[in-house]
């Protein structure tokens, strides 16, 4: 059973101070990993860079000290950068808060009624499909301050940037260029011996260093290339922010909320699974589902911005040694250490180097790995639902593209279903070709004046039309519906099952049923059909279907 009890409780019964070594020795690896990946997905947010940091050291120390996880490390992550930052450009950090609160109690709903393990439910073409657009909303987000281009307005949605990029592509900055195309060199090329080292602290030193030291007419996330201030930057710790609950906002805010509240369970859970291959464990689906709500509601209140478990930091967790919530706690602890001592050499860093650094975090997330098998491996409906739902995540949003892509993926979910879904009559003896074995033990023994017909799939509504081939071809006396491979029964089923009663009754034809799986028999049952056939005419098997035929022939 999944407990809702944090995983910090059960696993410090057995906490050894060598494991607490080793937890703070990772813990405070994944910090400095996370810190230039908070800042970059801050700005690709819209909001500052200390939101980032505020979003991981709070959300991150709840999260890892309430979850389910043993080894999860939250905080800000690319799938929300791109809505997030829309949110903000409409609504500001007010309705971005309020947004982020919902989202929260949405999630702690969600684990508190055991809604964990209805997130598999989701078919991976719309995870695939959505991930690989936010992916290309990153990188199109970013290409401004990769060129150092100066824009004219102030785009928001994807295609608008993109009009943007090359109506201003004469203001490209080769400078900004050159110390982007470095950074990206390093990020990618950094040996993997040295991952103890990460590449994208690396890039941030030295390409600081070199726009600092040779006076490089560069944006840095303090200062624009032409003086003007870029970002404030600020030490200070997390403060209380009073979030605006009104009506109106919450109305407005509550698409919003429930998207962010759906991919913040999404991600995390899908990085619980993966992290639990890693390390041989099981997480608590919905206690995770509660941190993950407390977290994020505390990370709003505190200045922060959507958080949820991120995989490439919580990969890094379990590389070095991490095992318990502790690491991710020593992340946050260390985190704020940081923000409140080195946090104004934050102003040093080149956008180009930021955009460098999302351009590697939108190569990783873009799966584009598992695109590619989808296109070559899968059924052309799921093709189309993941290329649906990523062009929707690009061109819209993803509201409008998770709704979609769910409601598309559905109904041809049960258009599969529909098209398996069979009903036919048996074939007697004197009724086989000469093609046919007339030897086969299966065949059997119908007694005269009977019919016999075999539902396989369930009954339901994409699928009623088909039951009525039970009326149509019925001319004998008794009819035995055979339903073993019938799994389940809606109220279609049952309206079509009463008009095929009706109909013998009408015509004096008894009716037979043969091996009731559960649901349909308690359907059934609560509809009050059983009562009407008789519950002497529902018959364990077919031979005792046919046993019954028999018994009422005589």
């Amino acid at each position: 059973m999944d407990k809702l009890k944090p995983k910090l409780f059960s696993v410090m019964k057995t906490y050894t101070k060598k494991q607490f070594a080793t937890d703070v020795v990772s813990g405070i690896i994944v910090a400095i990993i996370a810190l230039p990946l908070s800042i970059a997905l801050a700005l690709a947010s819209g909001v500052g860079p200390q939101e980032g940091l505020y979003t991981a050291i709070i959300a991150g120390f709840i999260i890892s000290f309430l979850g389910g996880s043993r080894v999860q490390i939250a905080g800000p992550t690319a799938a929300f950068a791109t809505m997030v930052a829309g949110i903000v450009a409409v609504n500001g950090m007010s309705g971005l808060a309020t947004a982020t609160i919902l989202a929260g109690i949405f999630l702690v709903l969600m684990g508190i009624f055991k809604f964990g393990s209805l997130i598999q439910y989701i078919p991976t073409t719309i995870t695939t499909g959505f991930t690989f657009g936010i992916a290309v909303t990153i990188v199109v987000g970013q290409i401004k301050d990769f060129l150092g281009l100066t824009f004219k307005n102030t785009p928001i949605e994807t295609i608008d940037k993109l009009k943007e990029v090359a109506s201003c592509i004469g203001t490209t900055n080769k400078w900004a260029l050159i110390v982007g195309i470095a950074s990206l060199i390093i990020l990618f090329a950094w040996p993997k011996k040295l991952n103890m080292i990460p590449a994208s602290l690396v890039a941030v030193i030295l390409a600081s260093v070199a726009v600092a030291y040779y006076k490089l007419p560069v944006s840095t996330i303090g200062v624009k290339a032409d003086g003007s201030v870029n970002y404030t930057i600020s030490a200070s710790l997390p403060h209380f922010v009073a979030p605006d609950f009104s009506p109106a906002m919450i109305r407005k805010m509550l698409p919003d909320a429930f998207t962010i509240a759906v991919l913040a369970a999404i991600e995390s859970l899908l990085s619980c699974v993966v992290s639990d291959a890693m390390i041989g464990s099981k997480h608590r689906s919905n206690m995770e589902l509660v941190a993950q709500g407390c977290g994020n509601a505390a990370s709003a209140l505190f200045g922060g911005i959507p958080a949820t478990g991120a995989i490439a930091r919580t990969a890094a967790n379990v590389k070095n040694g991490g095992r318990t919530p502790i690491a991710g706690m020593v992340h946050s602890v260390v985190l704020l250490c940081i923000m409140v001592f080195l946090m104004p050499y934050a102003s040093l860093i080149p956008m180009p180097t930021i955009a460098a650094i999302l351009f590697q975090v939108a190569y990783n997330m873009s799966g584009w790995r598992t695109v590619a098998h989808h296109c070559k491996a899968s059924p052309k409906s799921d093709i189309f639902v993941l290329w649906l739902t990523l062009i929707l995540t690009v061109f819209f949003d993803l509201v409008v593209a998770i709704g979609i892509g769910l409601v598309i993926a559905s109904l041809l979910f049960m258009k599969r279903m529909a098209d398996v879904t069979d009903v036919h009559g048996w074939i007697y003896k004197d009724q086989l070709d000469e093609e046919s074995d007339v030897d086969n033990i299966n065949l059997k023994t119908v007694p005269k004046n009977t019919r016999v017909f075999e539902i396989n799939g369930p009954m339901f509504f994409a699928a009623s039309e088909k039951f009525l081939a039970v009326i149509d071809s019925t001319e004998e006396d008794i009819l035995i519906i055979r339903m073993r491979n019938v799994p389940a029964v809606d109220a279609t089923g049952i309206l079509t099952l009463e008009k095929i009663y009706e109909k013998c009754k009408k015509d004096n034809v008894k009716l037979i049923f043969s091996h009731v799986n559960e649901q349909p028999m308690k359907a059934m049952e609560k509809s009050g059909y059983v009562e009407k056939i008789g519950k002497e005419n529902f018959c364990v098997n077919i031979d005792a279907a046919l046993e019954r035929a028999t018994n009422m022939n005589k």
